[in-house]
């Protein structure tokens, strides 16, 4: 294997960060309409998902993250 080729864990990492991202991104337009179109119903909704789903998802993204970057600098 090449030594600038990234590993399998690596651009696992890499895909799962930027989705995690998108769906932030999502979800943050998601309370702007909501909050400036006075649909507040949904803010509770989103609260929900952000601190049941994607906190710990997350935090588990971070580690992956983590262990990829070691991985890689011991290559």
């Amino acid at each position: 294997m090449e030594s600038n080729q990234d590993t399998l864990l690596f651009r696992f990492a890499s895909k799962s960060l930027k989705y995690f991202l998108l769906v932030l991104v999502g979800i943050a337009i998601a309370y702007v309409l909501s909050s400036g179109l006075g649909i507040l119903q949904i803010i509770p909704i989103l609260l929900y998902l952000l601190q049941q789903f994607l906190l710990p998802l997350g935090i588990i993204l971070l580690c992956l993250i983590t262990t990829a970057v070691i991985i890689e600098s011991l290559r």
